[in-house]
């Protein structure tokens, strides 16, 4: 079972993440608030995230996504809007909205 580190506010959490589920789904299963205007659609860029380690255990970046990081805050090579992560592996993650 996949392990996802999760930054946040100060705080890190380890979270158990299934395969084929993505950052955002496994944040608010476990009741960690990410932002997500849109509903976690690739609509926004609310969800913003910079992958800390492990981005070769995430999907890969779409060319929606990447649009959608056009328009994000802070923006970095390893940002990544968390409803798209779809998580093969251990990763660890910072958000920033």
């Amino acid at each position: 079972m996949p392990k996802i580190t999760l930054l946040k506010d100060d705080k890190e959490y380890i979270l158990d993440a299934e395969i084929g589920e993505n950052i955002l789904e496994i944040a608010l299963a476990n009741d960690i608030e990410i932002q997500h205007n849109c509903g976690g659609v690739c609509a926004c860029s609310t969800c913003h995230i910079h992958v800390l380690d492990g981005m070769e255990n995430l999907s890969e970046l779409t060319d929606e996504e990447e649009e959608q990081l056009d328009e994000a805050w802070d923006l970095s090579l390893d940002s990544r809007l968390s409803c798209q992560c779809v998580v093969s592996g251990d990763a660890k993650v910072k958000v920033i909205n």
